[in-house]
């Protein structure tokens, strides 16, 4: 039996929507499981049109080790949904696949090519009353929403440092795009943690810090002095820990490095959790060029991206090449990332010139003392202002006119989130409902557990709040919810 229903399909075989019957194993009961990858490929169709060929298609698939009529079946099942779903609903492609123990996300970054990712549902099993072993599978547990931001993040992500699929493939041919996705998409999806996915996976939005103006406005200066004093930088970002202070990115080029810095360049150097504290913390490993023995350096500066070794003239210059406004131009930089007293300058150079030891050097020496002395006031500033701050309330904010998000409910080490998985599950189906509406609007719910869940969409604005107050009614929730935005947004308009 197959369901279709707007842009997705479900699959189902007979009657057993959620239990699946299999010969009794020896454990009773066997623990939950969480969603898995099964497998990652990127394909394009047009490579292959006629019989015999159908193996050009594939242009990226993992795992690597399945057999190749595996893969061209797999591919040549996506092509068939993807044609069926066409016919009724031309201009609204095939987005997802449900099935009894998967989910299947497919996604057209580009035209003719198509991405997919596929996820194992969690699956429990129990015994029923005559004796027979099932297995229930948590088709709830797996968020279309949530794993379709990941799969289309994840071509972001593979853009922001190799270009687009279309370019290398005109520019360098099929075989430089197939290496450079095979080099890219392993080492990428190791990095995702499938378990925690949650809705800030779907926001993917900005940490801002908010500064007073004196300090903000050195910040700026010390910015405009180096963007005049090396002309080579054409953009640069600043931030402080693991939040945005300033940047001249485009938004969308700027949400996917700001992605990249604080869930993987900045992760290899510090404990994220001391790291977001603002506290200064000691790399976890030696900064490069910063290693015992060289003596007292001049100053609390050391490059993340760059050198590797600014006492060895001779040392490879460690920096990403980055592709910027992909959408309108498409523009080729090298990313440099500098630190010093948990703040941190990306500066994004010209292809115009070849990053040299001694260009990074007086880098070194200009911006060294005045980003530490920068990253000094600032850690006195956040210092003041965490010790007077307590999380009372659990919520998560986001603007979609400027990405800037804040949650009270993620925590840096596990369990990762101050509210239970089910709790956040509903926040990301009215989130789902939000996205499907056209109007503004608000939603209150109530669990069984007496916890109240509610979510307010307001001039491009997503707010929501978990409240534990078992003997309150409507009436007195939604005067809590007024006292909380008054003193935590009271800049901020929220139409009632």
């Amino acid at each position: 039996v197959i369901i279709f229903s707007g842009c997705s399909l479900r699959i189902v075989d007979g009657l057993m929507a959620k239990a699946y019957h299999q010969p009794p194993k020896a454990e009773e009961f066997a623990p939950k499981a969480v969603p898995s990858l099964l497998n990652f490929f990127v394909y394009n169709p047009t490579f292959g049109p006629k019989e015999g060929q159908e193996h050009e298609k594939v242009l990226f698939y993992m795992p690597d080790e399945e057999t190749l009529d595996n893969k061209i079946r797999n591919i040549g099942l996506c092509e068939a949904m993807v044609k069926f779903t066409g016919t009724f609903s031309p201009h609204l492609p095939c987005e997802a696949v449900h099935t009894q123990k998967r989910r299947q996300l497919l996604y057209q970054p580009e035209p003719e090519y198509w991405m997919v990712m596929t996820v194992s549902l969690p699956g429990v099993q129990r015994r029923t009353k005559d004796d027979k072993l099932v297995v229930d599978y948590g088709e709830e547990d797996v968020q279309d929403s949530v794993y379709d931001a990941v799969l289309k993040l994840s071509y972001k992500m593979f853009r922001l440092f190799n270009s687009t699929f279309g370019r290398i493939f005109e520019g360098r041919g099929k075989q430089e795009l197939k290496h450079r996705l095979s080099h890219f998409f392993p080492r990428y999806i190791r990095t995702l943690r499938l378990p925690q996915l949650d809705l800030l996976d779907i926001y993917q939005g900005i940490h801002f810090l908010p500064l007073d103006k004196h300090t903000f406005l050195k910040i700026q200066s010390f910015i405009n002095l180096v963007e005049q004093t090396f002309s080579q930088i054409k953009y640069t970002a600043f931030l402080y820990a693991d939040q945005l202070v300033w940047s001249a990115l485009e938004q969308e080029d700027m949400r996917v490095l700001y992605k990249y810095l604080t869930t993987g360049l900045f992760p290899s150097y510090f404990d994220m959790e001391t790291f977001s504290g603002g506290s200064n913390p000691a790399p976890s490993r030696q900064p490069p060029g910063r290693e015992s023995g060289g003596g007292p350096p001049p100053h609390p500066g050391w490059f993340m991206l760059g050198p590797q070794d600014l006492r060895d003239p001779k040392v490879a210059i460690k920096a990403a090449k980055i592709f910027v406004n992909t959408s309108t131009e498409m523009e080729e930089l090298q990313l440099v990332v500098y630190h010093a007293m948990n703040a941190t300058v990306c500066f994004m150079v010209t292809t115009d010139i070849t990053l040299t030891y001694d260009f990074c050097k007086t880098l070194d020496g200009f911006v060294g003392p005045q980003l530490g002395s920068l990253g000094k006031m600032m850690s006195d500033q956040l210092t003041r202002r965490t010790a007077s701050s307590d999380p009372q309330y659990r919520f998560i904010y986001f603007n979609h006119m400027n990405l800037a998000q804040k949650s009270t409910i993620h925590l840096k080490r596990p369990p990762h989130t101050a509210i239970a998985p089910d709790m956040m599950r509903l926040i990301c189906d009215i989130n789902a409902d939000f996205a499907r509406a056209e109007e503004d609007g608000e939603t209150i719910m109530k669990t069984r557990s007496d916890f109240w869940v509610i979510g307010k969409r307001s001039d491009q604005r997503e707010f929501y709040i978990v409240l534990h107050q078992k003997n309150a009614n409507l009436i007195e929730i939604n005067e809590e919810v007024k006292r909380m935005c008054s003193s935590h947004f009271n800049n901020i308009f929220f139409l009632d």
